[in-house]
């Protein structure tokens, strides 16, 4: 493992359902983690007057925004999901400026005495992002454990679910990209335990 001067820098991900903000959260609270969202990085990333802005609206035009001007992710969504040529030109255009940021980030929490960075992303085995990370976790969940967190705390039909698995890589994907597995199956202590084992 590369190991950062003082400041560990870790990737987790895992599918819809996994339980990973409640891993997030516990090692934020436990570890003095900052978690970086790469989903949340990447809207901020988007917001009108920003460079990436500009540039999806130069190659969507204008009727992928609102009334206010932000962006329609909604609309964008739709349109990148029913063009994969489309979703590639939206990529190119976000995920550098994405890993940009999140370059500067680290520099900077690095300095501040940060012990434990944390990059969180549903995809990050696609994005790229191994050169940046000392690790890439893996939470592991069942499928009959995630369907059930997310009836319970989303509401959404089994339908529902079974899309948004589907449109995810496999599971293969993920244990073939991370190093370590934390299984997020049985009760969160359990998890606990694996986590300190692991830092």
């Amino acid at each position: 493992m590369r190991q950062s001067k003082g400041m560990k820098v870790l990737g987790i991900t895992g599918g819809v359902g996994s339980g990973k903000s409640e891993v997030l959260h516990h090692m934020e609270k436990e570890y003095g983690a900052v978690v970086s969202q790469l989903d949340e990085v990447a809207k901020n990333l988007q917001r009108k007057g920003t460079a990436c802005y500009g540039k999806i609206i130069e190659q969507f035009g204008n009727k992928i925004t609102k009334e206010d001007g932000e962006l329609d992710r909604r609309k964008l969504a739709e349109i990148v999901f029913q063009d994969e040529t489309k979703r590639k030109i939206l990529n190119e255009i976000v995920h550098p400026e994405v890993k940009k940021w999140v370059k500067q980030d680290i520099i900077e929490k690095k300095k501040m005495g940060v012990p434990l960075y944390i990059i969180e992303a549903a995809l990050l085995p696609e994005a790229g992002y191994e050169d940046i990370c000392d690790e890439l976790w893996y939470i592991y969940t069942e499928e009959s454990v995630r369907r059930e967190r997310l009836k319970r705390s989303r509401g959404y039909s089994d339908e529902t679910i079974s899309r948004m698995i589907l449109s995810q890589s496999p599971e293969s994907v993920f244990r073939g990209a991370c190093q370590t597995i934390i299984d997020n199956s049985g009760t969160f202590e359990k998890t606990k335990e694996q986590i300190g084992e692991q830092l």
